[in-house]
């Protein structure tokens, strides 16, 4: 049974579904290479599209249209051809995939640093300590995915659950283009309603051999003797099963162990083609580049700017600088010139972006002064900002050129990054 077959089980309890206890999501891409494929022929959308070679390979991707036929990922293309003879089949473009990829694992960065990526297009995101600044884990997965949707034109699923588990299986149960929470004193009696095959590792083999067992549902598992699945399956499976049936999943997210970058980005509001608005927004940016950088006790040399314009052509500028740093002055002022080098002249702005690449430890990585520097400056102001902020809450204090006029906590119209 294909894993997209299954029914979303029925909620017992009325009303909205609680997020309360539910700190996980797991994200995932809808039709991921497929999606990333249409970005340059929209002309395709709605069809039956499969991504994939010619001769002897395999589809890497298709379109829910041509799903509809059966044509799944990892399928010969001579049996995908056969079963959608009229699809229109596209060659991967691998490149475009990787880039769209690091893109979106950008963006999950700037809601939690407790991201554990599992391919090119999904991941976990652990946002216990976001809640405060963004809202309830539900909220935060819909701004996730409504900020992937503007940014990068395509759509992913969100599952929102207590533990990696059921995240995973819930946003599998919300594709394509939705949301799922399976609330914390729900997760047994919403797992009990689904088939086994359902169960994260629960592969053909392994589901006819329930079978064959007798179990069929996840119930019939949870209900069995933890021992009878082991002489079955195994020690290692059956103990493993059994608590996943019951929902027992005690996986921390893990974080990505070695982070290449850190940076930022933010989606314009409206097109914008005034120099000075962007202006602002980098130093908003290399604000929150600049005190990642520090909260994860990293400094960079290379400061790299990101300019997408209204029609979605994108382009990069990055400089080497002559030592690491971590100081928002110092990167904002890099942004700039990168920006200003570009040499723009009314050009409408959808997007821009800040990283700091070349990373290593603060800690053994001495930093250079630049000669105008005094002995207490702005390394010494940005630190009080972030004892600030981990006191009084991310936002408190900030440049005097980011505070907008009217006292609201947004200006030129931009959502408040702070």
């Amino acid at each position: 049974m294909s894993r997209r077959q299954f029914s979303v089980p029925v909620r017992s309890e009325p009303g909205p579904p609680d997020d309360t206890g539910c700190p996980i999501l797991h994200v995932d891409m809808d039709a991921f290479y497929a999606s990333a494929s249409l970005l340059s022929r929209p002309d395709l959308r709605g069809q039956p599209v499969i991504i994939g070679g010619s001769g002897r390979s395999v589809v890497l991707s298709a379109t829910y249209e041509a799903r509809a036929f059966g044509v799944t990922s990892a399928m010969p293309m001579s049996q995908a051809r056969r079963l959608c003879p009229h699809a229109v089949v596209i060659p991967p473009d691998h490149r475009r995939y990787a880039a769209i990829s690091d893109a979106i694992m950008a963006t999950f960065a700037t809601f939690t640093d407790q991201v554990e990526p599992l391919s090119l297009d999904e991941a976990f995101l652990d946002v216990s300590g976001a809640v405060r600044r963004l809202g309830p884990p539900a909220q935060i997965g819909q701004i996730v995915r409504d900020t992937i949707a503007d940014e990068q034109g395509i759509t992913c699923s969100v599952g929102v659950a207590a533990t990696k588990f059921v995240a995973k299986l819930a946003s599998g149960l919300a594709k394509p283009d939705g949301l799922l929470v399976v609330p914390h004193d729900e997760t047994v009696v919403f797992l009990h309603q689904l088939p086994v095959g359902a169960i994260w590792g629960v592969g053909e083999r392994t589901e006819e051999h329930l079978h064959r067992l007798g179990l069929r549902a996840v119930a019939d598992l949870a209900h069995t003797p933890v021992e009878t699945l082991q002489r079955a399956l195994g020690d290692a499976a059956g103990r493993t099963l059994h608590d996943l049936a019951w929902g027992r999943d005690p996986r921390p997210v893990e974080r990505q162990r070695e982070e290449k970058s850190i940076g930022a980005d933010e989606t314009f509001s409206y097109d914008v083609d005034d120099p000075a608005v962007v202006h602002r927004e980098l130093l908003r940016l290399s604000d929150r580049t600049a005190a990642r950088a520090r909260s994860a006790g990293m400094s960079g040399r290379t400061v790299s700017i990101k300019v997408r314009f209204a029609d979605f052509t994108t382009v990069t500028r990055a400089k080497t600088l002559r030592g690491h740093t971590d100081v928002s002055r110092e990167i904002h002022a890099t942004a700039v010139e990168l920006f200003d080098r570009l040499g723009l002249q009314r050009v409408r702005i959808r997007l821009v972006g800040v990283r700091l690449e070349g990373l290593a430890p603060s800690s053994g990585t001495p930093i250079q002064a630049t000669l105008d520097e005094r002995d207490r400056g702005w390394r010494e102001a940005d630190r009080a900002v972030d004892r600030a902020s981990a006191r009084f809450g991310a936002g408190s204090v900030r440049p005097a050129s980011l505070m907008p006029e009217d006292g609201s906590g947004s200006q030129d119209g931009q959502p408040d990054l702070s």
